[in-house]
């Protein structure tokens, strides 16, 4: 696949692997608990500061950098639930007994198809995390969109933001820059 393609991908895939529509989150008591578990109604917090994250299909390796802040944070998670609300008919979020967050999704994109992903994310979600998933698309527009995609995704705090990066700003391959709050 082409480069734009792995960065629509890259970012379609986090924003489709946690539409906010119809969210479930669920927190499984382990077998030996006396007492139920307090379910974990919100997912862990990225450290504010420069975020790197490496997207990988197992051939291609894209870097990208994002400043954020709490409030970017909540808007943008990890996993993307809040960047699609209403085109999702199904988003599960649930937090192992490992320790591991499971997501799953299916969401509409439009012309870039109908999107099935499933992943699990580890980490701390301070210093680093890891996302590894799948996705499966059918109906985009663009046929090289179509079909099975495996991609892992590794992020590492760097530090603070570097000066004349606002939260919400995002490096992509190449220098370009977006604000991913459309500022």
């Amino acid at each position: 696949m082409g480069r734009r393609v792995w960065i629509a991908l890259g970012l379609g895939v986090l924003a489709a692997a946690g539409c906010q529509k119809k969210t479930e989150t669920v927190t499984p008591a382990p077998a030996t608990a006396a007492a139920p578990a307090t379910p974990q109604m919100t997912p862990p917090a990225r450290r504010p500061g420069l975020w790197e994250q490496r997207v990988s299909n197992g051939d291609y390796v894209q870097v990208t950098r994002i400043c954020l802040d709490a409030a970017v944070d909540a808007k943008l998670s990890w996993w993307g639930q809040q960047a699609t609300q209403d085109i999702c008919q199904k988003n599960l979020f649930t937090h192992r007994p490992d320790g591991a967050w499971a997501v799953s999704s299916v969401c509409d994109m439009g012309t870039g198809g109908k999107v099935t992903t499933a992943g699990t994310a580890t980490g701390d979600f301070a210093s680093k995390y890891q996302l590894r998933a799948e996705s499966s698309t059918v109906g985009a527009a663009a046929p090289q969109m179509n079909g099975v995609h495996r991609f892992v995704i590794d992020a590492a705090w760097m530090g603070a933001c570097p000066a004349g990066m606002q939260p919400g700003d995002m490096t992509l391959p190449g220098g370009v820059r977006i604000n991913l709050l459309g500022k």
